[in-house]
């Protein structure tokens, strides 16, 4: 009796268990729980949060998405990244051809580029005014469409602080060409969740990580001001004044600005086209962001100052490219020197020409 019951329990297992088989294949084949796809050394999920990874991303008809990758960070490999791409396609009322999209997101792990003109790309990227400050000690900014984290110094590179960045890119292409738009990855909180996956996954393949993952719990103390049209003074700093032609292509972005982090850029907005970055502005005291701004030139009429404040290494930095190069009232030099003193005076720190 006890034999037959025994056989009869491993049967209805082993149905159920083939149940379950046939069961996940089909899941397996819709992408649902609990065969999620997982991207970029498996620091995300789908349906882990950001829009962008779960269904929404796929709201449009014939949507895929897919990932590239190069190997992952490791104790002798300092450089890494990753690309999550969605594309779609749509009929066009106009044209035999359906429209195509394509949305990215872009995540890197590793020290900033060491170029002076790719650093202040980089930086241009990275301290947009369109970033609120991460909140908890963190090191770094966060908007809808990038982000930006310094990692801790058991991951410095040579010296030099290693960081993880997210960016994000869309085109549609149709019977007018291929045109940028705007593509926002998702909330504030939703891109630092997957700053921080991104980071926790890459500083463990690096050997770097700390005991405790990082993470966030406060709410974001300053949120940036919408993007509105530049004028003088530029983001309402005294003294900032910068000629922006009749033209209203100039876009300007009010960001942070507390007692160690300020930030001011201007963009340059046209219909189809990315935003083309055309001024910064940014003053900072947080020693690991400070650091992100060693080896480029220093200088009044290089845009860059270092003084103390309150004991405190500061950093004040300008970058005008060459749309607006030459725009500053009475002169570029002129202008960054009042930006210095200006912001200076609202921190409780001296700063000028000698500084």
């Amino acid at each position: 009796m006890g034999g037959r019951r025994g056989r009869r329990g491993a049967i209805v297992a082993g149905a159920v268990a083939g149940a379950v088989l046939v069961s996940g294949i089909g899941l397996w084949a819709t992408d649902s729980w609990p065969f999620r796809e997982s991207y970029c050394w498996g620091a995300w999920e789908q349906d882990s949060g950001a829009d962008f990874l779960g269904d929404d991303g796929l709201s449009r008809s014939g949507s895929e998405r897919s990932a590239t990758e190069s190997a992952p960070p490791s104790a002798s490999r300092h450089h890494a990244s990753c690309t999550v791409t969605v594309t779609s396609t749509i009929p066009d009322d106009d044209s035999d051809e359906p429209l195509s999209f394509k949305e990215q997101v872009t995540v890197e792990y590793g020290p900033a580029p060491t170029g002076a003109e790719d650093r202040r790309a980089w930086i241009a990227r990275y301290f947009d005014g369109s970033g609120a400050r991460l909140p908890d000690g963190l090191d770094g900014l966060v908007a809808g469409d990038r982000a930006m984290l310094v990692l801790p110094e058991a991951c410095d590179v040579d010296g030099r602080p290693a960081a993880v960045t997210i960016r994000s890119a869309s085109t549609g292409d149709g019977h007018l060409g291929k045109v940028a738009m705007p593509f926002t990855i998702g909330t504030r909180s939703a891109v630092t969740g997957m700053l921080l996956d991104a980071a926790n996954t890459g500083m463990r393949k690096a050997g770097c990580a700390p005991e405790k993952p990082l993470r966030t719990t406060s709410p974001f103390v300053t949120v940036p001001e919408e993007t509105e049209s530049a004028r003088s003074p530029l983001c309402r700093i005294p003294g900032v004044t910068l000629d922006f032609g009749k033209g209203p292509g100039y876009q300007e972005k009010v960001g942070v600005v507390d007692e160690r982090l300020q930030t001011c850029s201007v963009v340059w907005r046209a219909p189809g086209l990315p935003d083309e970055q055309a001024a910064q502005y940014v003053m900072t005291a947080e020693p690991r962001l400070v650091a992100l701004f060693e080896g480029l030139p220093e200088g009044v009429g290089d845009g860059l100052v270092r003084t103390e404040c309150h004991g405190r290494r500061t950093v004040f930095y300008a970058n005008l490219e060459s749309g607006l190069e030459g725009a500053g009232r009475p002169d570029d030099r002129t202008v960054f020197t009042r930006f210095t003193e200006s912001v200076g005076r609202r921190i409780g720190c001296g700063t000028g020409e000698g500084a």
